[in-house]
């Protein structure tokens, strides 16, 4: 009988860390965090190092155009889930901006080449100040930027179709529309 009592702690970890790792690899954190307090204002600029010594990801350069930005991470498991979405976003001429979230150039570099690059532009926030200052909470958290500079959306979490949907192909719809 006291074998079975010392084998109940052990199972109550197990279960705790199966239920853990479970709501980790779910997403769905727009519903548990709800929508970003910046929706419908001005976007904080970005001033950020480009990845591997690429150009530097400035908002200036995107001044006057809806754009998508991703906040990833390499380490990141549901980073990887939304990826594969990203990059059928980028081949249709979206304009994806990614942020490597307190990541190593090279993990972030080498994650990149592994799955394919979804990205027009990354920059490195190696100590998450964009992050704050755009109040991610999590990886991945996506925004939307309006023509305007102004968020139109937001989804912490990984994407998904109905968001692709919703609210990213509505708000870069009017930017195709335009002539170049």
């Amino acid at each position: 009988m006291r074998r079975w009592l010392a084998i109940v702690p052990l199972l109550a970890l197990l279960g705790i860390a199966a239920l853990s790792g479970l709501a980790l690899l779910r997403g769905g954190g727009e519903d548990r965090f709800g929508p970003s307090p910046l929706i419908g204002k001005l976007a904080p600029a970005i001033a950020l190092e480009g990845l591997s010594g690429g150009e530097a990801l400035v908002s200036e350069r995107f001044a006057g155009r809806a754009y998508v930005l991703n906040f990833y991470a390499s380490w990141c498991a549901p980073c990887r889930q939304e990826h594969p979405l990203l990059l059928q976003l980028r081949q249709a001429g979206a304009p994806i901006l990614g942020v490597a979230y307190k990541d190593e150039p090279g993990a972030s570099a080498a994650w990149i080449s592994e799955l394919g690059d979804p990205y027009e532009a990354i920059g490195l926030d190696r100590q998450g100040r964009l992050a704050l200052e755009f109040g991610v909470r999590k990886v991945p958290e996506t925004f939307v930027i309006d023509a305007a500079g102004i968020i139109v959306a937001h989804r912490a979490g990984p994407i998904d179709a109905a968001f692709v949907q919703r609210a990213i192909l509505p708000a870069l719809r009017p930017v195709a529309a335009q002539p170049a």
